[in-house]
């Protein structure tokens, strides 16, 4: 299977870049994993509802640029469905076997997804009713991606 992880944003954090980067190592006896940074859309911290749909819009351009038509979306999304960890790994094993090799996880960037982004997406996945950053989403995302794979090759991870 391949699997693309698009996300709004250079990660700067040292601690979240070596978490991330261990669990990519991990998931390459599972699948291929690829990270894609967009740039996100430089914006001062007041900003009208217009000026933030503009944003969204610009980003999530960058973000459709990446994704093939034949690739399964999944965004990250706060208002999305929330699946508990052997949920999202029934998920993923149905996805493979009816022939989805393409998976593309979106996380946006502090304003969230655009509309486009949204409509193009198969699917909207919820972590949690809280908010959290952006870069720190994409650690959670890997591991959970991990900890699917290894819940469906019945192999042991905590609980």
């Amino acid at each position: 299977m391949n699997i693309l992880i698009v996300t709004v944003g250079k990660l700067k954090e040292k601690y979240l870049k070596m978490g991330i980067e261990e669990y990519l190592k991990r998931l390459n006896a599972y699948a291929k994993v690829e990270v894609i940074e967009v740039a996100d859309e430089k914006a001062p911290e007041e900003l009208s509802e217009s000026e933030m749909v503009q944003v969204k819009q610009k980003e999530g351009e960058r973000i459709l640029a990446k994704i093939s038509q034949d690739t399964y979306v999944i965004a990250l999304a706060i208002n999305g469905k929330m699946q508990s960890s052997e949920e999202l790994a029934d998920t993923l094993d149905k996805l493979a076997t009816y022939g989805k090799s393409k998976i593309a996880f979106i996380i946006g960037g502090s304003l969230g997804l655009s509309d486009e982004v949204l409509k193009r997406a198969n699917e909207h996945l919820s972590f949690s009713k809280m908010t959290f950053p952006h870069q720190l989403m994409k650690l959670i995302l890997v591991e959970q991606i991990y900890r699917a794979y290894r819940i469906n090759r019945g192999e042991p991870y905590h609980k």
